[in-house]
């Protein structure tokens, strides 16, 4: 998780810098890099079958990111994964879905700079 953990105190400042915001980056990049979620191939792939392919490719590509709902962000990402990361953070799932609203998208841009999602 190398380049992820480099880009976690580049991101951490994206977001307010906030011990919760910063926790919240890592517990997403954490998500992202769990190859048993798929990592970043299996969240761009549950938001394209949640028929959010529009929202998750402008964040993908290298043009102007749309942005998202909470309720995108729950459609895309599953009501699980939200309580999951609410439960470790310490926070409802209402506030959880708000902030990746802001994040996630800003994250995966990110983490694919050149427009494509890596394989690995």
């Amino acid at each position: 998780m190398g380049l992820l953990d480099g880009m976690l105190g580049q991101l951490g400042g994206l977001f307010g810098g906030g011990a919760r915001d910063k926790n919240l980056v890592n517990s997403v990049l954490q998500m992202v890099s769990a190859p048993e979620a798929g990592g970043l191939a299996g969240i761009v792939k549950g938001f394209e079958s949640s028929g959010l392919s529009q929202l998750v490719q402008s964040w993908v590509s290298t043009g102007k990111n749309l942005p998202a709902t909470a309720q995108q962000i729950e459609q895309g990402l599953g009501v699980e994964k939200i309580k999951g990361l609410a439960q470790n953070l310490g926070l409802s799932p209402d506030v959880v879905k708000a902030k990746l609203a802001d994040v996630l998208p800003k994250l995966i841009d990110k983490l694919t700079p050149d427009g494509v999602v890596p394989k690995t």
